[in-house]
Protein backbone atom coordinates (compact mmCIF):
# COMPACT_ATOMS: atom_id res chain seq x y z
CA UNK A 1 0.00 0.00 0.00
CA UNK A 2 1.45 3.30 -0.57
CA UNK A 3 1.62 5.45 2.45
CA UNK A 4 3.82 8.19 3.94
CA UNK A 5 5.47 5.92 7.10
CA UNK A 6 7.33 8.44 8.75
CA UNK A 7 8.70 12.30 8.75
CA UNK A 8 11.31 14.42 10.98
CA UNK A 9 12.13 18.33 11.16
CA UNK A 10 15.99 18.47 11.91
CA UNK A 11 17.89 21.32 11.63
CA UNK A 12 20.77 21.60 8.37
CA UNK A 13 24.12 22.98 10.51
CA UNK A 14 24.10 19.70 12.88
CA UNK A 15 21.48 17.22 12.09
CA UNK A 16 19.44 18.22 15.43
CA UNK A 17 16.24 16.54 15.44
CA UNK A 18 13.37 19.18 16.19
CA UNK A 19 10.26 17.57 15.61
CA UNK A 20 9.24 13.65 14.65
CA UNK A 21 5.80 12.08 14.00
CA UNK A 22 5.47 9.19 16.55
CA UNK A 23 5.97 5.59 15.07
CA UNK A 24 5.31 2.34 15.98
CA UNK A 25 5.96 0.10 12.98
CA UNK A 26 8.48 -2.61 14.06
CA UNK A 27 9.17 -3.63 10.08
CA UNK A 28 12.84 -4.32 9.92
CA UNK A 29 13.42 -2.73 6.64
CA UNK A 30 11.61 0.31 7.48
CA UNK A 31 13.66 0.51 10.99
CA UNK A 32 16.99 0.25 8.55
CA UNK A 33 15.75 2.87 6.34
CA UNK A 34 14.97 4.94 9.44
CA UNK A 35 19.17 4.51 10.10
CA UNK A 36 19.82 5.59 6.60
CA UNK A 37 17.65 8.91 7.29
CA UNK A 38 19.27 9.39 10.81
CA UNK A 39 22.86 9.62 8.61
CA UNK A 40 20.95 11.86 6.07
CA UNK A 41 20.19 14.26 8.64
CA UNK A 42 23.94 14.77 9.74
CA UNK A 43 25.12 15.56 6.14
CA UNK A 44 22.08 17.63 4.64
CA UNK A 45 24.54 20.47 4.29
CA UNK A 46 26.48 18.13 2.38
CA UNK A 47 24.05 17.48 -0.44
CA UNK A 48 21.47 19.09 -2.98
CA UNK A 49 18.68 20.97 -1.05
CA UNK A 50 15.86 18.40 -2.68
CA UNK A 51 16.69 14.95 -2.87
CA UNK A 52 15.75 11.26 -2.88
CA UNK A 53 17.50 8.11 -1.41
CA UNK A 54 15.80 4.43 -2.10
CA UNK A 55 16.49 1.94 0.75
CA UNK A 56 14.30 -1.25 0.07
CA UNK A 57 10.55 -1.21 -0.26
CA UNK A 58 11.01 2.56 0.93
CA UNK A 59 12.04 6.22 -0.40
CA UNK A 60 13.53 8.73 2.26
CA UNK A 61 12.83 12.51 0.36
CA UNK A 62 13.75 15.46 1.97
CA UNK A 63 13.91 19.03 1.00
CA UNK A 64 16.20 21.87 3.27
CA UNK A 65 15.29 25.36 3.07
CA UNK A 66 16.50 28.71 5.19
CA UNK A 67 18.59 26.18 8.01
CA UNK A 68 16.13 23.59 8.20
CA UNK A 69 15.72 20.41 6.49
CA UNK A 70 12.14 18.16 6.42
CA UNK A 71 12.54 14.58 5.66
CA UNK A 72 10.30 11.75 5.57
CA UNK A 73 10.02 7.97 4.47
CA UNK A 74 7.81 6.61 2.10
CA UNK A 75 6.74 3.50 0.64
CA UNK A 76 8.84 2.80 -2.85
CA UNK A 77 5.17 2.90 -4.57
CA UNK A 78 4.33 6.51 -3.35
CA UNK A 79 4.13 9.28 -6.13
CA UNK A 80 7.06 11.87 -5.95
CA UNK A 81 4.77 14.87 -6.50
CA UNK A 82 2.96 13.76 -3.33
CA UNK A 83 5.87 13.29 -1.56
CA UNK A 84 7.34 16.69 -2.26
CA UNK A 85 3.80 18.48 -1.52
CA UNK A 86 3.50 16.46 1.66
CA UNK A 87 7.47 17.69 2.67
CA UNK A 88 6.62 21.08 1.31
CA UNK A 89 3.59 21.79 3.90
CA UNK A 90 5.61 20.77 6.64
CA UNK A 91 8.05 23.40 5.57
CA UNK A 92 5.12 25.68 5.17
CA UNK A 93 3.70 25.43 8.97
CA UNK A 94 7.14 25.09 10.38
CA UNK A 95 8.29 28.44 9.38
CA UNK A 96 5.51 30.24 10.50
CA UNK A 97 5.13 28.68 14.14
CA UNK A 98 8.73 28.89 15.00
CA UNK A 99 11.29 31.71 14.05
CA UNK A 100 14.23 31.29 12.95
CA UNK A 101 16.01 32.86 16.35
CA UNK A 102 14.35 29.67 18.12
CA UNK A 103 15.27 27.57 15.88
CA UNK A 104 19.09 28.20 15.89
CA UNK A 105 18.70 28.72 19.73
CA UNK A 106 17.71 24.75 20.13
CA UNK A 107 19.95 22.59 22.47
CA UNK A 108 17.79 19.37 23.28
CA UNK A 109 16.37 16.98 20.72
CA UNK A 110 13.29 17.42 19.91
CA UNK A 111 12.59 20.96 21.40
CA UNK A 112 9.29 21.37 18.95
CA UNK A 113 8.27 17.99 19.56
CA UNK A 114 4.65 19.45 19.88
CA UNK A 115 4.59 19.93 16.25
CA UNK A 116 4.36 16.19 15.70
CA UNK A 117 0.46 16.99 15.84
CA UNK A 118 0.68 18.95 12.97
CA UNK A 119 3.26 16.25 11.55
CA UNK A 120 0.20 13.79 12.02
CA UNK A 121 -2.51 15.38 10.77
CA UNK A 122 -0.86 15.86 7.15
CA UNK A 123 -0.27 12.79 7.38
CA UNK A 124 -3.17 11.46 8.11
CA UNK A 125 -4.34 13.69 4.91
CA UNK A 126 -1.60 12.19 2.28
CA UNK A 127 -2.83 8.90 3.13
CA UNK A 128 -5.73 9.43 2.44
CA UNK A 129 -6.08 10.34 -1.43
CA UNK A 130 -9.77 11.29 -1.05
CA UNK A 131 -9.09 13.64 1.44
CA UNK A 132 -6.60 15.74 -0.77
CA UNK A 133 -8.36 15.65 -4.49
CA UNK A 134 -10.06 19.23 -3.56
CA UNK A 135 -7.09 20.42 -1.17
CA UNK A 136 -4.25 20.43 -3.38
CA UNK A 137 -2.94 21.47 -6.52
CA UNK A 138 -0.27 19.36 -7.92
CA UNK A 139 0.08 21.08 -11.50
CA UNK A 140 3.14 23.42 -10.14
CA UNK A 141 4.27 20.68 -8.36
CA UNK A 142 4.06 18.34 -11.48
CA UNK A 143 5.83 21.03 -13.48
CA UNK A 144 8.95 21.93 -9.98
CA UNK A 145 9.70 18.29 -10.67
CA UNK A 146 10.54 17.86 -13.81
CA UNK A 147 11.99 21.25 -14.13
CA UNK A 148 13.95 20.37 -10.95
CA UNK A 149 13.68 16.82 -10.48
CA UNK A 150 15.31 15.46 -6.66
CA UNK A 151 18.70 14.03 -6.91
CA UNK A 152 19.07 10.57 -6.89
CA UNK A 153 21.27 9.90 -3.71
CA UNK A 154 22.48 6.15 -3.07
CA UNK A 155 22.98 4.52 -0.01
CA UNK A 156 26.62 4.38 -0.61
CA UNK A 157 26.17 7.73 0.26
CA UNK A 158 25.33 7.46 3.84
CA UNK A 159 27.95 5.67 5.57
CA UNK A 160 26.91 4.88 9.08
CA UNK A 161 28.06 2.72 11.62
CA UNK A 162 26.57 2.07 14.89
CA UNK A 163 24.23 4.75 14.62
CA UNK A 164 27.36 7.40 13.86
CA UNK A 165 27.97 8.70 10.06
CA UNK A 166 31.80 8.34 8.92
CA UNK A 167 33.11 11.65 7.59
CA UNK A 168 33.91 10.91 4.12
CA UNK A 169 35.27 12.53 1.05
CA UNK A 170 31.88 13.25 -0.65
CA UNK A 171 31.03 15.05 -3.54
CA UNK A 172 28.60 17.27 -2.59
CA UNK A 173 31.19 19.07 -0.35
CA UNK A 174 31.22 22.71 0.20
CA UNK A 175 28.31 24.62 -1.74
CA UNK A 176 25.49 21.77 -3.02
CA UNK A 177 24.42 22.59 -6.32
CA UNK A 178 21.18 25.03 -7.67
CA UNK A 179 21.87 27.03 -4.01
CA UNK A 180 20.97 30.42 -3.75
CA UNK A 181 23.39 32.93 -2.01
CA UNK A 182 21.01 35.34 0.73
CA UNK A 183 19.59 38.54 -0.44
CA UNK A 184 22.21 40.85 -1.25
CA UNK A 185 22.67 44.10 1.01
CA UNK A 186 24.05 47.45 0.86
CA UNK A 187 26.79 47.12 2.54
CA UNK A 188 28.05 44.07 0.03
CA UNK A 189 27.39 46.66 -2.86
CA UNK A 190 29.63 48.78 -1.35
CA UNK A 191 32.14 46.27 -0.24
CA UNK A 192 32.27 45.13 -4.20
CA UNK A 193 32.47 48.67 -5.72
CA UNK A 194 35.24 49.35 -2.73
CA UNK A 195 37.16 46.44 -4.71
CA UNK A 196 36.23 47.05 -7.89
CA UNK A 197 38.13 50.42 -7.52
CA UNK A 198 40.92 48.62 -6.21
CA UNK A 199 41.42 46.17 -8.31
CA UNK A 200 41.27 48.84 -10.75
CA UNK A 201 43.72 51.06 -9.32
CA UNK A 202 46.38 47.71 -8.97
CA UNK A 203 45.80 47.54 -13.18
CA UNK A 204 46.13 50.90 -13.67
CA UNK A 205 49.52 50.95 -11.42
CA UNK A 206 50.36 48.26 -13.38
CA UNK A 207 50.73 49.22 -16.90
CA UNK A 208 52.73 52.47 -15.52
CA UNK A 209 54.89 50.08 -14.30
CA UNK A 210 55.39 48.05 -17.25
CA UNK A 211 55.82 51.44 -19.07
CA UNK A 212 58.26 52.21 -16.39
CA UNK A 213 60.35 49.16 -17.26
CA UNK A 214 60.38 49.64 -20.93
CA UNK A 215 61.82 53.32 -20.82
CA UNK A 216 64.05 52.23 -17.51
CA UNK A 217 65.82 48.55 -17.84
CA UNK A 218 66.71 48.96 -14.05
CA UNK A 219 63.10 48.71 -12.48
CA UNK A 220 62.07 45.65 -10.96
CA UNK A 221 59.38 43.32 -12.68
CA UNK A 222 58.15 42.01 -9.40
CA UNK A 223 56.44 45.13 -8.64
CA UNK A 224 54.67 44.88 -12.08
CA UNK A 225 53.60 41.25 -11.07
CA UNK A 226 52.32 42.31 -7.36
CA UNK A 227 49.74 45.17 -8.87
CA UNK A 228 48.67 42.17 -11.53
CA UNK A 229 48.17 39.89 -8.78
CA UNK A 230 46.17 42.24 -6.67
CA UNK A 231 43.93 43.13 -9.25
CA UNK A 232 42.87 39.22 -9.52
CA UNK A 233 42.40 39.18 -5.97
CA UNK A 234 40.26 42.11 -5.61
CA UNK A 235 38.45 40.84 -9.25
CA UNK A 236 38.04 37.31 -7.88
CA UNK A 237 36.58 38.88 -4.45
CA UNK A 238 33.82 40.07 -6.25
CA UNK A 239 32.72 36.34 -7.85
CA UNK A 240 33.00 35.17 -4.36
CA UNK A 241 30.54 37.66 -2.93
CA UNK A 242 28.45 37.59 -6.36
CA UNK A 243 28.05 33.61 -6.78
CA UNK A 244 28.11 29.74 -5.11
CA UNK A 245 31.56 28.38 -5.33
CA UNK A 246 32.65 25.19 -3.16
CA UNK A 247 35.06 26.87 -0.39
CA UNK A 248 33.70 30.30 -0.85
CA UNK A 249 34.73 31.46 2.14
CA UNK A 250 38.37 29.86 2.58
CA UNK A 251 38.69 31.49 -1.19
CA UNK A 252 37.78 34.96 -0.06
CA UNK A 253 40.80 34.00 3.36
CA UNK A 254 43.31 33.06 0.62
CA UNK A 255 41.94 36.65 -1.97
CA UNK A 256 42.77 38.74 1.63
CA UNK A 257 46.20 37.54 2.52
CA UNK A 258 47.18 37.92 -1.32
CA UNK A 259 46.28 41.88 -1.34
CA UNK A 260 48.23 42.09 2.20
CA UNK A 261 51.38 40.27 0.91
CA UNK A 262 51.04 42.54 -2.45
CA UNK A 263 50.35 45.54 -0.57
CA UNK A 264 53.39 45.07 1.67
CA UNK A 265 55.83 44.37 -0.84
CA UNK A 266 54.90 47.69 -2.72
CA UNK A 267 55.47 49.51 0.46
CA UNK A 268 58.36 51.80 -1.15
CA UNK A 269 55.45 52.48 -4.24
CA UNK A 270 52.80 53.70 -2.14
CA UNK A 271 52.10 55.50 1.68
CA UNK A 272 50.95 54.44 4.69
CA UNK A 273 47.20 55.60 3.78
CA UNK A 274 47.42 53.77 0.23
CA UNK A 275 48.05 50.47 2.03
CA UNK A 276 45.71 50.78 4.70
CA UNK A 277 43.00 51.38 2.32
CA UNK A 278 44.03 48.64 0.01
CA UNK A 279 43.89 46.38 3.18
CA UNK A 280 40.59 47.76 5.04
CA UNK A 281 38.60 46.85 1.57
CA UNK A 282 39.82 43.48 1.57
CA UNK A 283 39.40 43.00 4.37
CA UNK A 284 35.72 44.43 4.43
CA UNK A 285 34.70 42.42 0.97
CA UNK A 286 36.08 39.22 2.70
CA UNK A 287 33.72 39.91 6.03
CA UNK A 288 30.72 40.55 3.53
CA UNK A 289 31.47 37.27 1.56
CA UNK A 290 31.66 35.39 4.87
CA UNK A 291 28.43 36.90 6.09
CA UNK A 292 26.40 36.38 2.90
CA UNK A 293 26.35 32.33 3.18
CA UNK A 294 24.22 30.15 0.54
CA UNK A 295 20.85 29.62 1.53
CA UNK A 296 18.36 26.54 0.25
CA UNK A 297 15.96 27.31 -2.28
CA UNK A 298 12.84 27.63 -0.93
CA UNK A 299 10.26 25.37 -2.92
CA UNK A 300 7.50 27.42 -4.93
CA UNK A 301 4.80 24.87 -5.07
CA UNK A 302 1.31 25.72 -4.83
CA UNK A 303 -0.81 23.55 -2.09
Amino acid sequence: MSMVLFASVVRVRDGLPLSASTDYEQDRGLQETKKHLKGLSKKLSQFPDRCTLKSGHYNVNFTSSLGVGYMMICTDSYPNVLAFCFLDELQREFIVTYDTKRINGAIRPYSFIEFDTFIQKTKQRYNSPRSLSTKINLTDMQTEIKLRPPYQLSVEDVCLTNGFAHHTPSKYKGVAPNQMLEPVTLAGIVSCVLSLLCGGLNLLRGVHAIESILQNEDEDFNYVIAFFLGTTACLYQCYLFAYCTVWRSGKSFLCFALICLCNMYLYELRNVWQILFHVTVGAFTTLQIHIRRPQGKAPDYTV
